[in-house]
C-alpha cells in the first residue's frame, strides 16, 4: 500500500520531476532515522524527492519522526508502506520504482551525509555526461546506543588509499556502500533492479555490473558521507553486517556460485578447474611457508627462553654478590668506625 504525504512538484500545467531521488529504507528506528532526515534536509542542494520506505515499521513511529524533523508537509516526500517487512532488497526496489529523479541514492536509516554531498556529486555528474556513477569519500564512525543517545567511539576513512573503484578490487568485496553512492537511474534499465533473491549485499552485485561497464571515480579527497556502525548492537538497531553476518555470507557464497555456473554454460569448466588447481597449489604452499615459520618462530622462541633464563640465573648471582657486598662493607665501614672509637677512648685516658 502507497501513499503520500506530497508529490512531485507542480509547475503551472506540468510535472516536474526532481534531479535526484533519494530513497530510505526504514522500520521502527526513530533516533537514527532522525538522523538520517536531518542530514537530508540540511542539504545545500536541494532539488530532490524523497521517497521513504516504511518496511513494516509502525506508521505512528514514522509520522512521528517526519513531524519531530519538520518533514511532514514537505512536498518533496513520499511515503511507500509495507504492511508487512519485505526485506532489505524488496524496499530499496519499492522506492526506486516509484522514484522520478536523474540521479539516485540509497540513504540507510541509520547513515548521514555532509551537507555538500549532493552538490558535489550531482554537479560532477552534470558535467562528467559518461561517468555512470560518482562515489565519495566516507568516514566510517563507531557509535554505540546509551538508551536514546548515541555516543561515538572512534572514526576512520574508508577505502583511503584508493583513488578509484576498480572491477578487480570489487571482486575481493564491496569497496563503498550506499551512502557514498549517487548514480544515474538509467542503470537500472541497463543492469535491472537490486537482486531481491540475496538475503544481503546486492548492492556489492550491483555495484559489480556497474563496474563491469566502467570504473567508478572519487569525487574529490573531502569526507562528504558518513557509514555509522554499532559493532555492539546485534539487534534492530544494529548493522548488517554485524547484526547478519550470516546473511551476509549466504549471500556472498550464492552470488558467486551463481556467477561461476553462469560462466561454465557458455565456457566450460576448464578455466574454474586450472583456477581451482592453482588455488590448492598456492594454499599448499602458503601452508608449507606458514609451518617453516611457525618452526623457526619456535626455534627464536627457544633461544629467547634460554638466553632469558641464562640472564635471571645471572641477575640472581648479580644480586647476591651484591649482598655479600653490602655485608663486607657493612662489617669493614662497622669495625672502622668500632677501632676510631677505641683510640678516641686511649687518647681521653692518656689526657
Amino acid at each position: 500500500m502507497t501513499s503520500g504525504l506530497g508529490q512531485h512538484r507542480q509547475g503551472a500545467s506540468t510535472l516536474i520531476s526532481p534531479k535526484v531521488s533519494i530513497v530510505v529504507r526504514t522500520k521502527d528506528r526513530p533516533d537514527l532515522l532522525s538522523r538520517a532526515f536531518r542530514s537530508i534536509l540540511h542539504q545545500t542542494y536541494n532539488d530532490w524527492e524523497c521517497i521513504v520506505v516504511n518496511d513494516g515499521g509502525d506508521p505512528a513511529v514514522l509520522e512521528g519522526v517526519l513531524t519531530s524533523v519538520q518533514m511532514d508537509m514537505d512536498e518533496r516526500v513520499k511515503i511507500i508502506r509495507n504492511e508487512e517487512s519485505l526485506g532489505r532488497w524488496p524496499a530499496a526496489n519499492a522506492g526506486i520504482r516509484q522514484s522520478a529523479g536523474t540521479y539516485v541514492a540509497l540513504h540507510d536509516d541509520d547513515d548521514s551525509w555532509h551537507p555538500r554531498f549532493l552538490e558535489a556529486t550531482v554537479g560532477f555528474l552534470d558535467v562528467n555526461c559518461d561517468e555512470l556513477g560518482v562515489i565519495a569519500r566516507a568516514e566510517v564512525i563507531h557509535e554505540a546506543l546509551r538508551g536514546t543517545e548515541v555516543v561515538e567511539e572512534g572514526r576512520y576513512i574508508l577505502e583511503e588509499h584508493n583513488p578509484e573503484v576498480l572491477l578487480v578490487d570489487l571482486l575481493h568485496f564491496n569497496r563503498f556502500v550506499p551512502i557514498q553512492f549517487l548514480y544515474r537511474r538509467s542503470l537500472h534499465d541497463q543492469f535491472g533492479l537490486y537482486d531481491e533473491r540475496l538475503p544481503a549485499a546486492a548492492d556489492w552485485a550491483f555495484n559489480l555490473l556497474v563496474c563491469s561497464a566502467k570504473s567508478i571515480r572519487y569525487v574529490s579527497g573531502e569526507v562528504l558521507a558518513y557509514w555509522h556502525q554499532r559493532p555492539s548492537e546485534t539487534g534492530p538497531e544494529g548493522n548488517s553486517v554485524f547484526a547478519a553476518t550470516d546473511d551476509h555470507e549466504r549471500a556472498d557464497r550464492a552470488f558467486r556460485d551463481e556467477q561461476l555456473r553462469a560462466f561454465i554454460a557458455t565456457h566450460g569448466a576448464g578455466l574454474p578447474l586450472i583456477l581451482a588447481s592453482q588455488k590448492d597449489a598456492i594454499t599448499l604452499r602458503a601452508e608449507q611457508t606458514d609451518a617453516r615459520q611457525d618452526r623457526h618462530t619456535e626455534t627464536l622462541l627457544a633461544a629467547i627462553r634460554e638466553q632469558q633464563a641464562r640472564l635471571e640465573q645471572l641477575s640472581t648471582s648479580v644480586d647476591r654478590i651484591q649482598h655479600h657486598l653490602d655485608r663486607m662493607l657493612d662489617t669493614r665501614i662497622r669495625g672502622f668506625l668500632w677501632r676510631q672509637k677505641q683510640r678516641l677512648k686511649q687518647r681521653r685516658f692518656r689526657l
